[in-house]
């Protein structure tokens, strides 16, 4: 099923050329001023936040709903590769608008085909990033090129360049950014950061980290492709692949298999290392650093076993403790434990006695980044904070596939006398036009 043009501007395919050719040309000849023109702080009091969604899939609708009953935000729009999932958001969005608010003001969802045609409209002011990661990097910096704060999932980026290129783009466009991190906002973990720092576990000395495995080189059977699917688009900058339901499913009831492939994303590992890695940075003091130094396990088919060591000394392994996907921080005074299920420490009275253990879970990562979007301040989770867990899972994966002990230099962002290692920090991006 198409739907027409005056619903998804999809008659217009526009390519990324053009789509910088009119962006550059609207910024200089601008008569209706829109607001993130007017400089820093200027949001009208009675102003929504006007939002479009890039990625309509399974995640682009859970996070549709982290927004639609927040009154300071409107989804105006969305862009999706797949028809159905096209017609899905635009009905789902607007019935929990007539559910949830008075719709005699709303004008409705519009979808598109291409996300550049839906980054041209003036009325969005923000963008939410929910596609596969091998999109990540270009529509985030195209979107912050037109003047669009993002809230773009993790993690960041499947590649080390591309994270450095969106940290550059934000801090030149003055964008406000937000990871999707969303640990950071939760009670729970919250409560681990406080803990580590404060010193209550001593010293650190060591961080486990269990995530799941490595990507691997896609390699499922290539299947008839169905109707109502760009899959040129889909594929975008990565190799074009053979079509398999698996990793782009018509309707998602479970979470797509794309993460376990270096092609379209960095397997579990970068998948639940961006919350994991992210939650022992941040509780270590690290966010702006990471690990110099990674040290594979000497099995060339282990899928757990790198260890990787900060400049201070302490050591981090990714390691398989027994308590699911889980972070455990070992200090000279008592351990933590810390999960989506979990906060305990040994022993037990490092908790405090007054400190209270149900923790509701979370807080608002949404609202946080709202909010810094009006004020023009800096979110729990900026793109340098994204990009340096990203890269702690970029890098992981690189050793795993290498096999060998890998020399990081923090500064430049290289490998230290390591060719082979330096050529996989980027891609070369397939010309999909």
């Amino acid at each position: 099923m198409k739907n027409n043009s005056t619903q998804d501007g999809e008659a217009n395919k526009i390519s990324r050329r053009k789509f910088v050719r009119n962006t550059s040309m609207v910024f200089g000849a601008i008569s209706i001023v829109p607001r993130f023109v007017l400089g820093r702080g200027f949001t009208a009091p009675s102003d929504k936040i006007n939002l479009g969604y890039i990625g309509l899939g399974k995640q682009g609708n859970i996070l549709a709903s982290k927004f639609l009953t927040n009154t300071n935000a409107q989804i105006v729009a969305g862009s999706e590769v797949w028809d159905t999932k096209r017609t899905f958001f635009k009905t789902n969005v607007e019935a929990m608008y007539a559910q949830h608010r008075n719709t005699a003001a709303y004008k409705g969802v519009r979808t598109y085909l291409n996300y550049q045609e839906m980054l041209e409209r003036k009325d969005i002011d923000a963008v939410v990033v929910a596609t596969p990661d091998h999109w990540h990097a270009l529509q985030c910096i195209d979107a912050m090129k037109a003047g669009k704060d993002v809230f773009c999932e993790k993690p960041l980026t499947n590649t080390i360049k591309e994270g450095r290129q969106i940290v550059d783009t934000a801090e030149k466009t003055e964008r406000v950014f937000q990871t999707g991190s969303m640990q950071r906002s939760w009670d729970r973990f919250i409560k681990a950061k406080e803990l580590v720092s404060s010193g209550a576990l001593g010293n650190i000395k060591k961080v486990l980290v269990n995530v799941g495995d490595p990507a691997i080189k896609y390699n499922l059977p290539p299947e008839p492709l169905p109707e109502g699917i760009d899959w040129n688009l889909w594929c975008g900058p990565a190799p074009l692949l053979g079509y398999n339901d698996k990793i782009a499913p018509a309707i998602v009831k479970t979470y797509p298999d794309w993460r376990n492939f270096e092609e379209t994303g960095g397997g579990i590992l970068s998948d639940w290392g961006a919350h994991m890695f992210d939650i022992a940075q941040w509780a270590l003091g690290m966010d702006h650093t990471g690990p110099v130094t990674y040290i594979p396990p000497s099995n060339p088919t282990a899928v757990r076993g790198l260890k990787m060591f900060y400049e201070n000394g302490v050591e981090m392994v990714h390691e398989d403790f027994g308590r699911g996907w889980a972070v455990r921080f070992i200090g000279t005074e008592g351990s933590l434990d810390v999960s989506r299920s979990f906060l305990e420490t040994t022993p037990k009275n490092l908790m405090g006695s007054t400190i209270d253990t149900e923790f509701k879970g979370q807080n608002n990562h949404y609202q946080d980044w709202l909010s810094a979007i009006k004020t023009r301040g800096q979110t729990i989770a900026p793109a340098e904070i994204g990009h340096r867990t990203a890269t702690i899972c970029n890098v992981a994966n690189i050793a795993y596939d290498l096999n060998r002990p890998l020399n990081w230099n923090l500064k430049k962002e290289r490998f230290k006398g390591d060719r082979q290692a330096n050529k996989m920090r980027k891609r070369h991006n397939r010309d999909f036009e």
